[in-house]
């Protein structure tokens, strides 16, 4: 009779551990619904729905994981995505056969950011195992991360930094691949050709900005921002060399004084490139990147077609004009996912060299004040959203269930 009292206690001890950590040791397929913000329809922040009934998404190739959901963090991609920002063009990437019909994207769920923990892997899936602490941006032409669970294949994720939380975690992967894809594949910058280089980042206190800083800086650069006043400290705590008010003054008087640069990274747009241009080191290979491009409002605009040529022949006409006026670069940059560049963002953080910069925290019932926070503009970092880490009820069922057999 103990020993069967013993064996019960083991087996609903584990059950009761597996369930805290929503995982086991051979997880079933997980089924069912799942807790999820939702829009059905494009607009401000009043189309936002909290439903528990999405559909859990499920492992559909070898080499696809699940994750659990901590923590996510809000990017203004979300808040334009909302509104229809990029809505033809997201569309015909989700489904290239929705060009030929007219079916709904929706209900689409917003968020890119996310860390969390892998409840399911595919059967070729060779870099990750059940319970691994990961991080990960999800590409905005598949469901977002303001959900429970998540499915992405494992060369879109990353083991989590181990010196961070997973709100902090969350803060760092949209804006580490999306800067990382400007700089090397549009500046032409790396770990090894950075040393000394000087670069210019336009509204630096933002996510990508307070990223990019950092990631300039671990790799040698000289690097000079232009933010508000109430940032500067910020920007200069994170390793900015030069800091410029552009509420105080003419800020690109200030910048024409100073020694031209060898890239310029450009987060705000407008009439940035008309003076930037003239920055930048003329017939040294020099380069202006920008993360503010007509792609997308084109498209939307004019359809996918004219859209797109539209935008390219603008590309084509400013590079070859730039190009043959001072020998200067012409680039647009744009996010693309990428797990191994975030293992190498995560030994930075590891080694103390990135720090997450997180401005606000909000529970998974605030989503809508989240992006109403983000929708207030003058970003000092990221806005992290907490997801309860399993469901209060699960708990308090599998309580009840220990105690009726005696087990506390």
């Amino acid at each position: 009779m103990l020993l069967c009292t013993q064996l019960l206690r083991c087996v609903l001890s584990v059950h009761y551990l597996c369930l805290t950590r929503n995982m086991s040791s051979s997880p079933p397929r997980l089924q069912g619904c799942m807790s999820a913000w939702i829009i059905d329809q494009y607009g401000s922040n009043g189309v936002l729905k909290y439903t528990e009934e999405t559909t859990v998404p499920t492992i559909s190739s070898a080499t696809e994981v699940m994750i659990k959901v901590h923590a996510v963090s809000l990017n203004p991609l979300d808040v334009a995505m909302r509104g229809g920002y990029g809505a033809k063009l997201l569309k015909l990437r989700r489904d290239p056969l929705s060009v030929m019909d007219n079916d709904t994207e929706f209900p689409l769920i917003l968020g890119r950011d996310l860390s969390g923990v892998v409840v399911d892997c595919g059967s070729g899936v060779t870099h990750f195992a059940l319970g691994d602490e990961v991080w990960a941006a999800v590409p905005p032409w598949k469901q977002g991360s303001l959900a429970e669970y998540v499915t992405l294949t494992e060369y879109e994720v990353s083991h989590k930094p181990k010196v961070l939380s997973h709100i902090e975690a969350a803060s760092i992967p949209y804006v580490a691949n999306t800067s990382l894809s400007a700089l090397v594949n549009g500046g032409g910058l790396c770990r090894d050709s950075s040393s000394n280089k000087r670069v210019l980042i336009t509204g630096g206190s933002g996510g990508v900005g307070t990223f990019a800083i950092q990631l300039l800086k671990a790799w040698g650069a000289h690097v000079t921002v232009t933010c508000s006043q109430n940032a500067v400290g910020l920007v200069r705590g994170l390793g900015a060399d030069e800091v410029l008010d552009y509420t105080a003054g003419d800020v690109v008087e200030q910048l024409e004084m100073m020694e031209k640069f060898d890239v310029v990274f450009d987060g705000v747009g407008g009439d940035t490139e008309e003076w930037a241009m003239g920055l930048l080191k003329p017939w040294s290979g020099a380069k202006y990147v920008t993360l503010v491009t007509p792609l997308l409002l084109n498209t939307d605009s004019m359809g996918l077609l004219d859209g797109t040529l539209n935008a390219g022949f603008s590309l084509q006409s400013k590079a070859i004009q730039n190009l043959l006026s001072s020998g200067v670069f012409y680039r647009w940059g744009f996010y693309a996912p990428d797990g191994p560049a975030l293992d190498e963002v995560s030994k930075l953080v590891d080694a103390g060299k990135i720090l997450p910069v997180v401005e606000a925290q909000f529970s998974f019932t605030q989503v809508p004040q989240a992006f109403q926070k983000l929708e207030k503009g003058h970003a000092r970092g990221k806005t992290v959203v907490r997801l309860i880490k399993i469901r209060q009820k699960q708990i308090c069922s599998m309580e009840i269930q220990l105690k009726k057999f005696g087990v506390t």
